[in-house]
């Protein structure tokens, strides 16, 4: 399976939708609240070059916002 991970806020909409397909899929991710969190947001910054989320990094894949179809072709489900 492959690792994931969401950078997200707890008030994003299409955050919660990436980690509710996450869930439905049987999916793990690990949740990093870029809200809370000012060094794992640089990180996120870094990582994309905007503070957009939801940011998600699939083993090296980065995908900002939410794409159901994307996801499903990087996770291969």
């Amino acid at each position: 399976m492959k690792h994931v991970k969401i950078y997200s806020t707890p008030s994003c909409t299409y955050c919660n939708l990436a980690k509710e397909f996450m869930k439905s899929q049987g999916i793990a991710y690990t949740e990093i609240d870029v809200a809370a969190d000012p060094v794992k947001r640089k990180e996120m910054i870094d990582l994309t070059g905007q503070m957009g989320v939801p940011v998600l990094d699939i083993e090296g894949d980065i995908m900002v916002g939410y794409d159901e179809e994307r996801l499903k072709e990087l996770l291969a489900v």
